[in-house]
């Protein structure tokens, strides 16, 4: 069983939870691992399990019927997500690759479903995070209709900040210009480009293998 002072470490929301509560979300907690490139599920699949982010980054993408790919969401360390699906028990809707070297939390479906019912501090966690996931998915639509290429990285970089999903996360990430790339759906030499642009701005700064955001209100509306 998990240690409880890692699943606090990993899991902001356990933090808020009754005594019961904890041990019973602890008892529900694996881990899987993910190599770089690693399909972590496709369209159609059945992963009942809730699922966090404890080392690594992910891409939520989609195709459509066309064959066009679409990326949905960049997710770091300390994401959780799936609780949607996990609570209507359908099929995923969207595939998730690991862009580098990634650990999975597992919540068992079963342990969720306890929570849901049992908890209120889970279910303000959830209906949080509702609102946030919804706000991203409708800005991502008026992303693709009305932002340049760096207007959809700064949004990229944005959520990857933001304080609700992210409740813990400091303002560097360690993340190369290939992974932004892949994260804001362009290619490296362009996501470079968009980067400079925004340092030049003085919206953030580019480190070695990092980057640290200066501002990161003024970059979710940064718009070109």
């Amino acid at each position: 069983m998990i240690p409880p002072e890692d699943l606090k470490r990993i899991a902001a929301w356990s933090r808020d939870l009754r005594e019961e509560e904890f041990e019973e979300a602890r008892r529900g907690i694996s881990f899987r691992s993910y190599g770089k490139g690693a399909h972590i599920c496709h369209v159609g699949d059945r992963m009942e399990a809730w699922t966090g982010i404890a080392e690594g980054l992910v891409k939520m993408s989609t195709t459509s019927k066309t064959g066009k790919p679409a990326t949905l969401a960049g997710m770091r360390a300390g994401a959780w997500f799936g609780e949607g699906t996990v609570i209507k028990g359908e099929l995923r809707r969207y595939e998730l690759v690991a862009l580098r070297e990634t650990r999975l939390v597992l919540m068992r479906r079963s342990t969720f479903l306890w929570l849901f019912e049992h908890s209120a501090a889970f279910n303000r966690f959830l209906v949080h995070q509702f609102n946030e996931r919804l706000a991203q998915f409708i800005a991502l639509a008026e992303t693709e209709r009305t932002l340049d290429s760096t207007g959809r990285l700064a949004r990229s970089l944005a959520w990857l900040f933001n304080p609700t999903l992210y409740p813990d996360e400091g303002r560097t990430l360690e993340v190369s210009q290939e992974e932004l790339g892949l994260l804001a759906g362009m290619s490296r030499q362009v996501a470079n480009q968009g980067l400079q642009k925004l340092a030049d701005l003085g919206l953030l700064e580019i480190g070695h293998g990092s980057v640290t955001i200066l501002d990161v209100e003024r970059l979710a509306r940064y718009e070109g």
